[in-house]
């Protein structure tokens, strides 16, 4: 069996690392930051802890499947808690909407709104099933690196309608404005507007609706930690601040790979899980790559940034649920300033984490724990976050005050933010996006950065900008990918 370098320690290349592992590979995961979990770090200030990244389990049977690999059981490591509700919406009205539990609950919901629109939402489930059983049953394990794949696809593409977008979908089937928008949300929690992003990622809502939205207990940090010791314990190696400034090719191959610390790590094969713009714009000579990877690289449309803040309150606000998506009083209007023209607004929408709804431990008692995500545009935009960054500060704080935190100016405590400038220098994230390429059609399976990476035999892509996509269930598929790549070496 080879020597495997995995590149980056995030959800990806976990996941690779562990299957890779199985397979009987010598694993090395070398990572530039001083812990595992890429965007999944944890961020502690004076009694409160923070998760940096994900906030939700929504496909727990893949985490399951990593321990069973070696004949173990992930509850012994980790624990998902199941919420509830998996949302709420909070429309501008000051009206919300709870979206989990079973369809019942959700059709009870709905009739609250709008009552002609329950039977909508029945259609609007069994067509994301049948999204879900072609879209990620079949399709998010495997390569779609020979176009023959992507061609033998297209018959179910088409039938699927993968030319529409996840908000043509959704109208097709609710008529109701706050309930179109309630469900067309999903593709921004991987990096698209629902306006542009094919309709295939409308699985998302069977996903959840098949599998459940839980929390991690102790946190997405703790998962990390739950899949860092696992692999620890099959033997899988890691060192830390290593940071690849550049793979040394020889041909078709990657002979090694050197840092910016003068080491150099040399493998039988490579596995890197970072973002593949920044791979093809710094790490690879461009005479290697391929002229229609130079190509895709070039045209490529990125996801939109993100801007989190962070902070904690030194009471409780125990109405407030886990999870609570606050929609501003436009929704097309603010999604076009963000993704097409690359402006910042004074309408915001907010994806609001407060994991001390259900694990207390991420504050000092009696106090609440919170992060705060807003769509931003990438770095494309040329926005100084310098000047920037205070405003929009102030006016996430202001509109959380009078929709949702009521006295948050004076209960706040030690708030702290990032912006795609930190995403940027942090994670090397191409422009500062904040998933890597946008979820569209043309950026899709065949379409998207080969998990093969080509024209160069020995190295495989995992993570977010590789099929299958962003967001945990598809980061973590990417592994499967990996391992049937391994496997077709052989």
């Amino acid at each position: 069996m080879s020597d495997v370098a995995v590149i980056g320690a995030g959800f990806g290349g976990l996941a690779s690392a562990l299957r890779l592992r199985k397979l009987g590979h010598n694993v090395t995961v070398y990572e530039r930051l001083a812990e595992p979990g890429g965007r999944a770090q944890v961020f502690k200030r004076k009694g409160y802890k923070h998760d940096a990244g994900p906030t939700v389990i929504t496909a727990p049977f893949l985490f399951d499947e990593l321990f069973t690999l070696f004949g173990k059981n992930r509850n012994d490591y980790i624990e998902f808690v199941p919420l509830d509700p998996w949302y709420r919406f909070l429309f501008n009205d000051h009206t919300t909407f709870d979206y989990g539990g079973t369809v019942g609950d959700t059709l009870e919901e709905i009739a609250k709104i709008s009552p002609d629109d329950c039977e909508g939402y029945k259609r609007l489930v069994k067509k994301s099933e049948a999204i879900y059983r072609v879209g990620f049953e079949q399709l998010a394990h495997v390569p779609f690196h020979r176009l023959s794949s992507m061609v033998a696809q297209l018959p179910a593409l088409a039938r699927l309608r993968g030319d529409k977008s996840v908000w043509d979908l959704v109208c097709s089937h609710l008529k109701h404005d706050k309930l179109r928008r309630a469900f067309s949300i999903q593709p921004l929690l991987v990096g698209g507007s629902p306006f542009d992003t094919t309709s295939i990622y409308g699985l998302i809502h069977y996903l959840e609706r098949e599998h459940g939205v839980f929390f991690a207990k102790g946190g997405t940090g703790a998962l990390v930690h739950a899949l860092t010791t696992l692999a620890k314990e099959e033997g899988v190696a890691f060192e830390y601040g290593v940071e690849v400034d550049k793979f040394e090719v020889d041909g078709k191959r990657i002979e090694s790979a050197s840092t910016t610390n003068g080491q150099t790590i040399s493998a039988d094969d490579f596995v890197f899980n970072g973002d593949p713009m920044y791979l093809y714009n710094h790490l690879l000579p461009t005479a290697n790559i391929p002229i229609m990877t130079r190509l895709k690289r070039d045209k490529a449309k990125l996801s939109m940034g993100l801007y989190v803040l962070f902070f904690g309150t030194n009471r409780t606000y125990d109405d407030v649920a886990h999870h609570t998506i606050v929609l501003g009083e436009t929704y097309r209007e603010l999604l076009s300033s963000i993704f097409h023209d690359k402006q910042l607004s004074e309408d915001v929408s907010l994806y609001l984490h407060r994991p001390t709804a259900t694990d207390k431990s991420f504050a000092p008692e009696g106090h609440d724990s919170f992060y705060v995500l807003c769509p931003v545009p990438n770095n494309s935009s040329g926005l100084d976050w310098s000047k920037e960054e205070s405003a929009l500060r102030e006016l996430i704080i202001r509109t959380l005050e009078d929709k949702l935190l009521p006295g948050l100016s004076h209960t706040i405590q030690e708030p702290f933010s990032m912006t795609p400038d930190d995403f940027e220098a942090d994670y090397c994230s191409f422009q500062g996006s904040g998933f890597s390429m946008a979820p569209l059609f043309t950026q899709s399976a065949w379409f998207r950065f080969h998990n093969q990476a080509e024209g160069f035999d020995n190295l495989i892509l995992t993570g977010a900008g590789s099929h299958p996509g962003a967001g945990l269930p598809g980061v973590v598929s990417s592994a499967k990918v990996v391992e049937q790549l391994m496997m077709e070496k052989r």
